[in-house]
């Protein structure tokens, strides 16, 4: 059935199905995620979160270090104020949710564990995949920022590296309000660079990353416009990157990673730990 998909994940690093999702799932994730808008914490707990090295609050934040296992809310930057007011409407001042949606939220849980994820994964050859983390990613109009080029693995690292992020198109994604763009064939280079947990206790970097930014070509990069319910899953070292959103349309997402546990060891440096209990099993759940 995904004979095809696979056949671009392992030649591109990734590989776009579409109708993966139905309008109506589409439309029940939308409204769960303006359940949890309505949940936002109050003002002194919110934090703005940037994909920028210098400008990155989440490298000292231990609210970010300690999302692996809650609902937590992340802001765009010009949408707070000092005090952390919001300066837009609440449904516009969002970056992202997560990163334990797969497990506290129901709706979500659901679209995660489905049979049409597992026959993925299995298709990719997962003996025994792990849902580490879930995200809900906004791109609003005017506001909605640009993420900078990266890999998953950065983030998610395995030995040997199997990580495949699926990433489910709430709206549609187009050029101008910011759809992913993928260096296709650069998941066979290797992994760039790694985002791991300081190991210097007496600095306030909680986080920091092991190297420089790589330089890319932007030349290298084709744009991968979808349609919502389409979902474009990702090898976890394919570069890609998504500019900001400059249209007038949300281009929002759901989208959560899995890696292998199997024949593959989960670094104990990555930022991410599963802290007091494991990682859900996709097959087992």
């Amino acid at each position: 059935m995904y004979e095809k998909v696979v056949k671009q994940y392992e030649t591109n690093g990734f590989a776009v199905i579409e109708k993966f999702f139905s309008a109506e799932e589409v439309n029940l994730m939308k409204k769960e995620i303006d359940v949890l808008i309505k949940k936002m914490p109050e003002e002194s707990q919110r934090t703005v979160f940037s994909t920028v090295d210098s400008e990155s609050q989440q490298n000292k934040d231990r609210y970010f270090l300690e999302s692996g296992d809650k609902i937590s809310y992340f802001y765009e930057q010009g949408a707070l104020g000092p005090n952390g007011e919001l300066l837009v409407e609440p449904h516009l001042s969002l970056n992202k949710i997560g990163h334990a949606l797969h497990e506290l939220d129901p709706v979500f849980k659901k679209m995660t564990f489905s049979e049409q994820v597992k026959e993925v994964a299995f298709q990719l050859g997962y003996e025994e995949p792990a849902v580490v983390q879930s995200m809900c990613i906004f791109k609003n109009p005017g506001i909605g920022s640009e993420v900078t080029a990266h890999q998953d693995a950065t983030y998610l690292y395995t030995e040997p590296v199997k990580v495949t992020g699926f990433w489910v198109a709430l709206d549609d994604a187009t050029v101008e309000n910011g759809c992913l763009w993928f260096a296709a064939g650069s998941h066979k280079s290797g992994v760039h660079r790694r985002y791991v947990r300081n190991p210097d206790q007496g600095s306030d970097q909680l986080l920091i990353y092991k190297s420089g930014p790589p330089i890319y070509q932007r030349s290298n990069f084709k744009p991968v416009p979808v349609e919502k319910g389409s979902c474009i899953i990702i090898h976890g070292q394919v570069v890609h990157f998504s500019e900001a959103n400059k249209s007038e349309l949300p281009r929002n997402a759901y989208t959560f990673h899995i890696i292998e546990q199997r024949k593959c060891i989960y670094s104990k440096n990555n930022w991410l730990q599963p802290e007091n209990r494991p990682f859900m099993n996709l097959y087992r759940h």
